[in-house]
């Protein structure tokens, strides 16, 4: 006998001298590697036979009769040992498995034969080596793999084989094989399954395959943790309503992600982009949970409310009336009343506490928990009676800007679904720190963020400092892709694509030809001058009273930390007025004219009651509505010159009426000189009017798509639109075209003689989108131009429409590009769509520098008292930034995701791949079985951005790493590495990878002929691998170099360091579980 230690002496080089021709070899171990193979390749291929006993069940289904049931792991470990052991990762990181593998299998079709041991029993292993002239047997032995030949080291504390040449011994172990080898009862072959799954590794790859392959092994957590109770049942029919069968493809995912995260989180926003359908999506969502009979409310604004109600009535014109929707509708307003009705609804006997699920519309309406004076705000009664009181409710909240400059807006609205406590949401979610953690150090980064010089502060960057539970909190709890995401990963043949956007067409416009009529300066600088006292009477009380009234109005806020001073709103409330004088006076003369007249009805008002007060002396309260209840997100605020008569009272005795009476005087005599200029100018005379029809001519000569007649056009105020109806009207009818005009209330009208109801404007604005034939077939006459407030800037498909006008600037971009979002939108018919914006004339500078000189950073949106720190700091740079974004506006359409100017969550979230997944494995089963280090090749497409190069998928084993918690997918690394060695995506970067592994792979069904057959012939048939195998290094050593950089700035950060926490070795540290080549053709995918 012999001892083998496998550190001087190894079993492999014995086996080397013992395996000569026509041997006849005997193997009894637990698992066989094709590594082992190829290290003894040489002396295997010249011996006879091989037998080869696995000693525990290994390549057997569960249908053999067991004594005990053996666990499944270690059972699936034997058979995936086949293309390697843990212990050979280095060989697997070769990549060479392909070729050894296309070798072994040959071999072993040849000369070996495979038998399972299909018993509990244990057996011995050892190898058995039968020559003419000698026997020798080798035992212990565990496996066949080049840890147990002693080439790799294991982690086994001892690895010694003792070497029997005796002859007696030798044949016992011989005859006790025999025995074994021939009884039926304990043994069953299974050499095809070995020459079938070792075929699998040479075979080609669908690249679909591999695609689902890298899904199953990162997200298999998700699957054990998935439940029948979270995945929408099927069995309630909801797949064969009539909405689900409207629905695009990712609307269909978005609504089964949807479900999962308010069964599972009891809560979800939706955020998808504009043009997305995210109406449609959510009616896809409440018609399950009504099937279900769960009771739905939708809390809208009241300016698209009729868009919720007309999908739940029974009516001709419901394209949806086959569900019958039974949701109730109910207005934000209607938080602040206890009285009347709403919809039908008596307000002060509804049980709002017995709602299964809410649907909240435009959620960011509820971002602020704003304080208030001794009152319940909305969001406190919403959280209040909707949500803690009554049955459990979920949350489902749409939102186009569910972030904009602070992330207390998020969490406010996640705060929604888990009824303001976040002990509940943090046993949900698997994140390190809890969601009020998470978002102090989100808020922390931000803050940050924000200090950085404009040009660095994108959204890209911003990214890379937030850390993996910020991310795994988005993923959990929301849903927002982008346009492009949804024309890059879906089917544009099924959904369809946007129009082409062609070059916005820029107006600028005087107000008048005259000139003797001012200009926006003079009036402007006209406006600087006015106190608008009358807004303002807390600016004049006498000093000896001033403490009883800030005891009354202002408001103790942070625990008392602070108080939000009543006057101080009313400073920022003549901030807004005259933010509101400019903005009417950029919209039309009509509407500025109004507007004036109502300041000076008010003021005229104010004027006569001290009059009064000084002839009588009777001490009268000035009174004037609450600021607070101002929805500055609509233009219509002031609409009704923000009257006398409200909760705000001022007692006349207390105030310097003489002080406040000059300053009335004062403002009614500019007002009045503003008035008697605006009255020069009459609708003939009225520049951008006569623009607006030379606009519409030019269109109706120069069609943009053949027959194409529509226009749309919008503005921010109900003034400007009646002003634009009655002369756009009788401009159309005179070629024979019907206007009709949308301001959000009972006053719509028509030429075509059609009710002026919303839906029917709308549905014969635009017949194809809105499908007239099915919902009005009897209803005559079309509308062709469309004349509307931002009533209808969200929710509504116009897409029969191809040109679109905004009369007015809305300051906000984002309002720009809602709007357009009504024409722009997936599946139109039009090959193109038109911009057209209006501008006063002026240059840019100037228009910016005016808008600067209005504003004051202390409007009532910022007043909510949370203690921020302004974000927006650097003035000059912003406002260089500023001019920037509206300068694009001039240029191009922007989408919201590509502005830059805050937090957008669109494509974060990994959502997507796990509902792939899910389907995938409805239809397919597991992927347990399936060996690592399987490849796919795809063609390099620039389209798609598939260069040249290689995506690697890896598995960390080592446990140390990742304490930092950057990669938000560990133990798994992504990486995307250029066949020039250049890294394409970084393994932080990992939707961005997912995103393009789907883009490339999904749909796949089949290898890639062409693409196969050019990688095959540059590493001839996978034999040489070195271009691969040296960018897999290059893809180790930058997940090291990025580890390390992240690392040192860490050093210089606030909250610690992840600096020596854990380091990455290297290649021994991970293991290759998939690669999809990009494959170039000439152009290699590996360094030349």
């Amino acid at each position: 006998m012999e001892v083998i230690n496998n550190i001087d002496k190894r079993l492999g080089d014995d086996l080397r001298a013992t395996l000569k021709r026509d041997a006849k070899v005997s193997v009894a171990a637990a698992f066989f590697s094709i590594y082992a193979y190829e290290a003894l390749k040489n002396e295997l291929e010249r011996i006879k036979e091989l037998r080869f006993i696995f000693t525990s069940p290994t390549f057997v289904s569960d249908q053999f009769p067991k004594e005990k049931r053996e666990f499944y792991i270690p059972k699936l470990n034997r058979e995936k040992n086949l293309y390697g052991t843990e212990m050979e990762i280095r060989l697997k990181n070769e990549l060479s498995q392909k070729a050894i593998a296309y070798e072994c299998a040959d071999w072993i079709r040849k000369k070996a034969k495979f038998r399972s041991n299909v018993t509990s029993g244990a057996m011995q292993g050892f190898i058995n080596t039968q020559t003419d002239a000698e026997l020798t047997t080798y035992m212990p032995v565990n496996g066949f793999a080049t840890v147990d030949l002693g080439y790799e080291p294991g982690n086994a504390l001892t690895n010694m084989v003792n070497r029997f040449s005796e002859f007696p011994v030798s044949k016992t172990y011989l005859d006790l094989f025999d025995q074994i080898w021939q009884d039926k009862t304990k043994l069953v072959d299974v050499t095809e399954q070995v020459v079938e799954h070792i075929s699998s590794v040479y075979k080609e790859n669908p690249p679909e395959f591999i695609y689902f392959f890298v899904l199953y092994n990162i997200f298999n957590e998700f699957l054990e943790d998935l439940s029948e109770d979270i995945l929408p049942n099927d069995a309630t029919g909801f797949k064969e309503s009539e909405i689900w069968k409207r629905l695009y493809h990712f609307q269909k995912d978005a609504v089964m992600g949807g479900i999962s995260k308010l069964e599972k989180y009891n809560g979800c926003i939706l955020a998808d982009s504009v043009g997305l359908g995210k109406t449609f999506t959510a009616l896809g969502i409440i018609k399950y949970y009504e099937l279900r009979n769960k009771s739905v409310l939708v809390l809208c604004p009241k300016k698209i409310g009729d868009n919720w109600l007309t999908y739940r009535q029974n009516l001709n014109n419901n394209i949806l009336f086959k569900d019958r929707l039974r949701y109730d509708v109910l207005y934000h307003t209607d938080l602040s009343r206890t009285s009347g009705t709403s919809n039908g609804i008596p307000l002060d006997r509804l049980n709002w506490g017995n709602y299964d699920l809410l649907v909240i519309d435009e959620s960011h309406n509820f971002r602020n928990n704003e304080a208030k004076r001794g009152k319940e705000s909305r969001y406190q009664r919403l959280m209040r009676e909707v949500l803690r009181g009554g049955v459990k409710t979920k949350v489902l909240m749409l939102s186009a800007t569910p972030v904009n400059n602070r992330f207390n807006d998020l969490r406010n609205q996640l705060a929604l679904a888990y009824e303001g406590n976040s002990e509940e949401i943090n046993r949900k979610l698997k994140t390190e720190e809890g969601i009020d953690e998470i978002f102090r150090k989100a808020q922390g980064c931000f803050s940050a963020w924000s200090r950085l010089p404009a040009s660095e502060r994108t959204t890209s960057c911003l990214l890379e400092m937030l850390d993996f539970d910020f991310f795994e909190l988005l993923d959990s709890l929301t849903i927002a892709r982008s346009r492009k995401h949804i024309l890059r990963y879906y089917n544009a043949a099924e959904i369809g694509s946007f129009p082409q956007r062609l070059k916005p067409i820029s107006k600028f416009c005087d107000l008048t030809d005259r000139p003797d009529v001012a200009g926006y300066n003079e009036i402007f600088n006209e406006l600087s001058r006015i106190n608008l006292g009358v807004y303002s009477p807390l600016d004049y009380i006498l000093p000896s009273r001033i403490p009883m009234y800030e005891a009354k109005y202002d408001t103790v806020v942070r625990g008392g930390e602070s108080r939000l001073k009543q006057s101080d709103r009313e400073r920022s409330l003549k901030v807004l007025m005259r933010i509101n004088l400019l903005k009417r006076l950029e919209s039309s003369v009509e509407s500025f004219r109004l507007t004036l007249g109502r300041i000076i009805g008010l003021a005229q008002g104010a004027l006569f009651t001290l009059d009064q007060y000084k002839k009588t002396g009777q001490a009268e309260a000035a009174g004037y509505a609450d600021i607070e209840n101002i929805n500055l997100d609509d233009d219509s605020w002031a609409d009704d010159g923000f009257s006398f008569g409200g909760v705000i009272k001022v007692n006349l005795a207390d105030m310097d009426i003489l002080r406040w009476q000059e300053d009335l005087s004062d403002d009614l005599t500019i007002l009045q000189g503003l008035m008697q200029e605006m009255n020069k100018v009459t609708p003939e005379q009225d520049k951008k009017l006569s623009t607006l029809k030379q606009v519409i001519e030019d269109k109706l000569q120069n069609p943009i798509n053949e027959g194409n007649k529509k226009v749309l056009i919008f503005s921010a105020f109900a003034d400007t639109v009646e002003y634009l109806y009655k002369h756009v009207s009788a401009f159309a009818a005179a070629r024979n075209l019907h206007t009709g005009k949308i301001v959000g209330t009972d006053a719509n009208k028509n030429t075509a003689g059609l009710h002026n109801d919303l839906v029917t404007l709308l549905t014969c604005f635009s017949p194809r989108a809105k499908e007239k034939q099915l919902t009005m077939p009897n209803v005559a006459g079309e509308l062709d131009i469309l004349i509307a407030t931002d009533c209808i800037s969200e929710g509504q498909n116009l897409q029969d429409c191809d040109y679109l006008i905004n009369y007015d600037i809305h300051w906000n971009p984002v309002r720009i590009i809602q709007r357009f979002g009504r024409i722009d939108r997936i599946g139109s018919v039009n090959k193109a769509i038109q911009l057209v914006n209006f501008w006063p004339n002026m240059t840019l500078d100037e228009y910016i520098n005016l808008k600067q000189r209005v504003e004051n950073r202390m409007v009532i949106m910022d007043m909510t008292a949370t203690g921020e720190d302004n974000v927006l700091s650097n003035e000059s740079s912003d406002l260089e930034y500023r001019k920037q974004q509206l300068s694009r506006l001039q240029e191009e359409v922007v989408d919201l995701d590509d502005m830059n100017t805050g937090v957008s969550i669109t494509d974060l979230g990994l959502n997507d791949f796990r509902m792939d997944l899910v389907n995938y494995m409805k239809d397919n089963g597991n992927m347990d079985k399936v060996p690592f280090g399987l490849h796919a090749v795809v063609s390099a497409d620039p389209d798609k951005g598939a260069s040249p190069g290689i995506v690697f998928v890896l598995r960390n084993v080592n446990q140390a790493v990742n304490r930092n918690n950057q990669n938000r997918l560990h133990p798994f690394y992504l990486v995307y590495i250029g066949g020039d060695g250049d890294i394409l995506s970084h393994h932080l970067d990992v939707k961005r990878t997912l995103d393009f592994l789907r883009s490339v792979c999904r749909g796949q069904a089949q290898p890639i002929r062409e693409a196969c057959e050019a990688f095959n012939r540059r590493t001839q048939d996978g034999r040489d691998m070195n271009e691969c195998s040296q960018l897999l290094e290059s893809t180790i050593r930058a997940i090291v170099d990025l580890k390390e950089e992240s690392d040192l700035d860490s050093l210089f950060t606030a909250g610690g360091t992840s600096a020596l926490l854990d380091t990455v070795r290297g290649l021994e540290d991970f293991e290759l579980i998939a690669f999809v080549v990009v494959e170039g053709g000439d152009n290699h995918a590996g360094p030349a």
